[in-house]
């Protein structure tokens, strides 16, 4: 069971000109040392490959703390910053997405078998995430009518039992009013859900559902391979 409240940041990284600029052996060592310290950046951290899934992005870090005082969400922001700042000259960060849980308006936490435990010990092979947010006329609609639509959109998910999802909050804190975040074993199963999604009449009040960025679950170790490798496979 998730906790009630929790801060999720992802956090998507490029290599710069500088880093590939380094010897191999070099680039290895700047790479592990970066992952090691995000590594211990939170309650629950997972790394995900990006690249070739999309060119302006080379891999993802998925980072969840606990959000129940006041200062966790300065505590981690400050912390983050320091992790980052000795490795700015070699790795840009061109998208970073955050946000908190809340219980949902439209279905009761305990009637959620899909939804995503960010502290459960096995991660799904792919993760999936992109900033949505609605249109003026979703939010001044009365709840009645938004349940309803909402309803028919919570029912086909529902089809789709092995696929995880996760939403987070971002309203006042980022641009986007949500993030969306998906786990699965089944990345074709998964896209054959969102075409289905896109068919339901809540569709018609999105406002902002891209970039969509698709993540590979990968350890950190294996990272340094991919990013700082030889290039042959492993």
């Amino acid at each position: 069971m998730t906790k009630q409240r929790i801060w999720a940041s992802y956090t998507t990284f490029t290599m710069k000109e500088a880093f590939w600029q380094l010897d191999a052996t070099a680039r290895r060592t700047r790479l592990e040392e970066l992952l090691a310290s995000l590594a211990q950046g939170g309650q629950a951290v997972a790394f995900y490959q990006v690249f070739p899934a999309r060119a302006e992005y080379d891999f993802l870090v998925w980072t969840t703390v606990d959000c129940e005082s006041l200062d966790a969400p300065n505590r981690f922001l400050e912390d983050a910053a320091r992790r980052l700042s000795p490795f700015r000259q070699y790795v840009s960060v061109p998208t970073i997405l955050c946000g908190v849980t809340k219980p949902s308006t439209y279905v009761r936490q305990h009637e959620n078998p899909q939804e995503i435990d960010p502290y459960a010990g096995q991660r799904a092979p792919y993760f999936v995430i992109y900033p949505f947010s609605k249109t003026a006329d979703w939010h001044i609609k009365p709840r009645e009518e938004r349940q309803q639509l909402m309803t028919e959109h919570i029912r086909l998910g529902k089809t789709y039992p092995e696929i995880k999802q996760q939403l987070i909050y971002s309203f006042g804190i980022q641009d986007q009013e949500f993030i969306v975040a998906y786990e699965m074993a089944d990345l074709v199963q998964f896209s054959d859900l969102v075409q289905a999604l896109r068919a339901t009449a809540a569709r018609i009040y999105t406002l902002l559902d891209t970039p969509i960025i698709t993540g590979t679950l990968r350890t950190p170790a294996q990272l340094v391979d991919i990013f700082a490798g030889d290039g042959r496979p492993s």
